[in-house]
């Protein structure tokens, strides 16, 4: 198959060249888990209490290329992160998440179908989701913008102008695919309403998929020939495809006839355990992006969370400033991920545009996917991996060396659902895994789940 490329297409009109890698990637976010209770169940019973860590834990010490060490990560994520996380998705603003949900794809018929009766999406009629957010998006205009990056040799400032935030606008993120500005071709969804969970959605196209973007997008090169940049898209994509087969682990159809759900612990040592890689990947993932987060901090403070209901809004105002300025994480891991470190060489610039163009493509690939919740999932967190990519790194390599950090509405919700989810993979395996190690250790693969994740 030849390279994915993003060019050549406008408006509502699909790429074609990305029909071949279409299904592929999200077929996984097709079969994601919901965040929502389910009873401690394996697919050999009911499992115990879960098996308390030790000193003997594999994951101990710095996170790879991050500056947190994996104790602090998890001792802040349960007692910080997780929790205001959990209350912030739920607000009315969180809870709403805009999307393009048709595309046409001619590049191949659909051949992965959703099994399950719950695979598609509920859209919320006008009179549902919030009035605020029917309203055109205003902004300052550009003149009136203070240069908060502007670096020679694409290097990054670790700040962001105080002075942030100017009002929701649309304007295209340099990391995604061009055509997920606001159009009448989008809808509203309410995400409380349509969680991730297993779909069911298998087929062909479950075998094209990670090939197409880890082979086309972001290979996995020996570690000699890696440079720092690529290494960082690699282990991004990595530790979002590991959160999802946590996701799906967490969260399994145990027994369809009895529409049973639980704890699927052989899935979740099968998929992710059993290769450390994914595991160190996963964390990456979740405190780069918790540092995009932290980073955008005072522009997501002053940000206007308004949906016509003020009690809820100002809660969510207040969630906000607990997790973007909460003094146990700021004491504990500062700086999750130190971003100034990336586009430092003298051909910074090109690697920049290089790395966008791949991770477009990832991102133009959720318009071909079969499936509706995959693909409503699957945009939400692409798009909330580009927006901590646009946070840490607004300078775009081309014209706008001056541009100053500016993010849509729907940017916002993603990111922060993203987090959460990261943050849900990241307390499950700190929980869980030592229990399913302990019970699934030394035995061969299983086959469960075998045409649902590819890695």
């Amino acid at each position: 198959m030849g390279k994915v490329e993003t060019g050549g297409v406008g408006g509502g009109t699909c790429r074609r060249w990305l029909w071949a890698a279409g299904a592929l990637f999200a077929v996984l976010l097709a079969v994601t888990a919901s965040s929502r209770n389910v009873p401690k169940i394996s697919l050999f019973g009911i499992t115990k209490k879960p098996f308390e860590c030790s000193d003997s834990r594999k994951f101990t010490g710095i996170v790879e290329d991050c500056s947190c060490d994996y104790e602090t990560a998890d001792s802040l994520n349960k007692e910080v992160l997780h929790p205001i996380l959990q209350e912030l998705v739920a607000t009315p603003f969180f809870r709403y998440f805009k999307v393009k949900l048709w595309c046409d794809c001619p590049f191949w018929p659909d051949d992965g179908m959703c099994r399950l009766r719950d695979c598609t999406v509920c859209e919320c009629p006008e009179s549902e989701f919030p009035a605020p957010f029917k309203k055109p998006s205003g902004g300052l205009p550009t003149d009136d913008m203070i240069c908060q990056e502007g670096k020679p040799q694409a290097a990054v400032d670790r700040t962001l102008d105080t002075r942030a935030f100017r009002g929701w606008i649309e304007i295209d993120n340099p990391w995604t695919h061009d055509d997920e500005t606001d159009n009448a071709e989008m809808t509203y969804v309410n995400l409380q309403l349509n969680p991730e969970r297993y779909t069911g959605y298998t087929g062909p196209s479950a075998q094209r998929i990670w090939d197409a973007v880890y082979k086309e997008n972001c290979p996995k090169y020996p570690s000699e020939e890696l440079c720092q940049e690529k290494k960082v898209l690699y282990k991004l994509i990595s530790g979002l495809h590991s959160s999802i087969s946590v996701h799906i682990a967490s969260d399994y159809l145990i027994d369809e006839s009895t529409n049973l759900w639980g704890q699927n612990l052989e899935l979740l040592y099968d998929r992710v355990l059993r290769h450390p890689d994914r595991v160190r990947n996963l964390y990456f993932t979740f405190l780069f992006v918790l540092r995009a987060v932290t980073k955008a901090a005072d522009y997501l403070e002053q940000a206007d969370y308004d949906t016509g209901n003020p009690e809820e809004d100002l809660k969510t105002q207040s969630l906000v400033r607990q997790l973007v300025y909460n003094q146990k994480l700021q004491a504990a891991c500062p700086l999750p991920f130190d971003e100034a470190r990336l586009w430092q060489g003298e051909n910074g610039p090109e690697l920049k545009q290089q790395i966008q163009k791949q991770f477009r493509n990832i991102s133009a690939i959720m318009d071909c996917v079969g499936c509706e919740k995959c693909r409503l999932w699957g945009k939400l967190q692409v798009l909330g991996l580009a927006t901590s990519l646009k946070i840490l790194f607004t300078v775009d390599g081309k014209d706008h060396m001056d541009q100053p950090l500016q993010l849509q509405r729907n940017e916002v919700i993603a990111l922060l659902n993203l987090l959460n989810r990261l943050s849900e993979s990241v307390k499950f395996v700190h929980e869980e895994g030592p229990s399913a190690e302990k019970l699934f250790e030394g035995r061969v693969s299983s086959p469960t789940g075998k045409n649902t994740f590819l890695q």
